[in-house]
């Protein structure tokens, strides 16, 4: 058995092991098929979905960023094509694509969803007559014509502007999805399709119902495993868990020795407290001992998996990840919708992309350069490919960096093109 380092396991292995169980060490072998797509979803647990669109969406981006080029059909395919389906939408960190596998320990939120009384859905749709005349009345098109949107119910009744001020059908839609009575079966122009789960869920996957703390535990795990190396409660944001819940969930999966202590340092020298699955004591041994060297240099998306949990890209990396979609133009330093540059086992920049679908140019509004980072050839040259392999990705031939930012990494990168 894999024996736990005797001394703090320095900061370079606990980047490698890290960028490896996040699949951003290297780009798979081979051609990008629908298996070598699904096990990037099971192995982060699940991917969130965002509706901003500045490039591809962010779902498309976070596969992009670890198997390279590859048809975002096969992807959707495996969450809508009834023949292929092997992932599901649902609630996990925020709106997520799943693995079919893990369908049941979602199971317990959509009883919480149906059950407790202070939820938003039974305060809101199920208290008066009305509310449940319009959800039988979904209920029943659902029943008799099949999968419907939102758009397919006519609402004559006032709008308020609230963002939550939905028409009645789409309250009684979502309360559907949240309770497991309706699934998404596709998305037409990103506008969810609804249907009876009975025609969505597949044969094959297990229904049965974990307790809340079977789940909770189960959450936990895969927290572990898809983080690498973590602080114990950093499993509490990427598993979308509240801290005192995971808490007493992760001591007792140590005391089991599911979960192994050992001693990590942040980029700030500090020594602290972090744990890995034991599943990975093998993986930690070869980042320690140098066979897990990350190489690749990609573009993440702001809401990929690797920043989940909270504090890590400063405790790993010395870089804050900033989405600054929601703040008002002056007050926004990085741009609209930045995108961390990944070279190696550093984070060393990022950019705030636009793509003009109808032109097919890629405009960067501003391209910025970590504090400290050298801009070497070899770098120059990783980025410029992977801003290639990125133009590629989205159909654009034409790059233009706008000048705001770093002027040298700006120069260098555009000789490139």
């Amino acid at each position: 058995m894999t024996q736990l380092p005797a001394i703090p396991v320095p900061l370079s292995a606990s980047r490698a092991l890290a960028l490896y169980a996040q699949g951003l060490h290297a780009l798979p072998d081979g051609p990008v098929t629908s298996d070598t797509i699904y096990r990037v979803v099971e192995q982060l647990g699940c991917v969130q979905i965002d509706t901003l669109q500045m490039v591809a969406r962010s779902q498309y981006l976070v596969m992009w960023s670890r198997v390279g080029h590859y048809d975002p059909a096969d992807f959707d395919a495996l969450i809508f094509d009834p023949d292929q389906r092997r992932l599901f939408e649902y609630w996990r960190k925020a709106a997520s694509i799943i693995p079919l596998r893990d369908y049941r320990y979602s199971l317990p939120q959509m009883r919480h969803y149906r059950e407790n009384p202070d939820s938003w859905w039974r305060m809101n749709l199920l208290q008066d007559e009305a509310g449940q005349q319009v959800l039988a009345h979904v209920r029943e098109r659902i029943a008799e014509e099949g999968a419907l949107r939102t758009s397919d119910f006519e609402y004559e009744g006032p709008k308020r502007g609230s963002w939550w001020d939905w028409k009645p059908a789409k309250n009684a839609l979502e309360y559907g999805y949240n309770t497991g009575e309706l699934m998404i079966t596709n998305r037409v122009n990103f506008q969810r399709v609804y249907d009876l789960r009975e025609r969505v869920l597949p044969d094959w996957v297990d229904p049965t119902e974990p307790t809340p703390a079977e789940a909770n535990r189960y959450h936990i795990e895969q927290a572990v495993k898809a983080l690498g190396i973590c602080e114990p409660l950093q499993a509490a944001e990427y598993a979308y868990m509240k801290r005192t819940t995971t808490r007493p969930v992760a001591q007792a999966l140590m005391k089991e020795g599911v979960l192994l202590e050992v001693e990590g340092v942040r980029v700030s020298g500090d020594v602290v407290p972090m744990v890995i699955h034991r599943d990975r004591l093998a993986d930690l041994q070869r980042a320690l001992d140098g066979a897990i060297q990350p190489r690749h240099t990609t573009f993440l998306s702001p809401f990929d998996s690797l920043f989940w949990a909270r504090g890590r890209d400063e405790g790993l990396w010395n870089f804050r990840n900033v989405l600054e979609a929601y703040k008002r133009e002056p007050d926004r330093i990085w741009g609209y919708f930045s995108l961390p540059i990944l070279h190696h086992d550093r984070l060393i920049g990022r950019f705030d992309p636009k793509l003009d679908r109808k032109t097919g140019t890629l405009y960067l509004r501003s391209l910025h350069l970590e504090p400290g980072i050298e801009l070497s050839d070899e770098l120059i040259a990783d980025v410029a490919e992977a801003k290639r392999q990125f133009m590629a990705f989205h159909d654009a031939n034409e790059l233009v960096i706008e000048p705001k930012g770093h002027a040298e990494f700006a120069r260098l990168l555009q000789h490139h093109f």
